[in-house]
């Protein structure tokens, strides 16, 4: 990665996004280890999957499609009628991290994404555990 990329860029754009996001909601979808994630969101995850998209998009340096569509993210205020704990953050972060690795993205990339994630899925939480 070189200073004038973004990680948008050096994560292949548009469709390595997505690609990602959809991994994401397909293994929670079909991994008993995120059941517990799986069970905070709706029964259909078309508007999830899209809305990941569109954040993650912007916040890596591509388009700023959330903000566009929806305005500031406003992340914990969105959140905060789900009860999110440790066992969510974390279900969240293994995901995320098993998303990542299955679409191919370089582990030093990957290890870097987590470190973010990690301190926004930390941040997110808000019931006791």
């Amino acid at each position: 990665m070189t200073e004038s990329q973004t990680l948008y860029e050096v994560i292949g754009g548009e469709t390595r996004v997505r690609d990602m996001v959809d991994r994401f909601y397909d293994l929670m979808e079909l991994e008993p280890e995120f059941a517990l994630l799986r069970a905070a969101h709706p029964p259909t995850l078309d508007n999830a999957r899209e809305r990941l998209f569109m954040f993650l998009s912007g916040w890596m340096g591509g388009p700023d499609l959330y903000i566009e569509a929806h305005g500031h993210p406003r992340l914990r205020m969105r959140h905060m009628p789900f009860a999110i704990g440790t066992q969510e953050r974390d279900q969240w972060l293994r995901a995320m991290a098993w998303a990542m690795e299955d679409v191919g993205i370089a582990e030093a990339l990957r290890l870097r994404l987590m470190e973010s994630f990690y301190q926004t899925a930390d941040w997110m939480r808000n019931k006791p555990d």
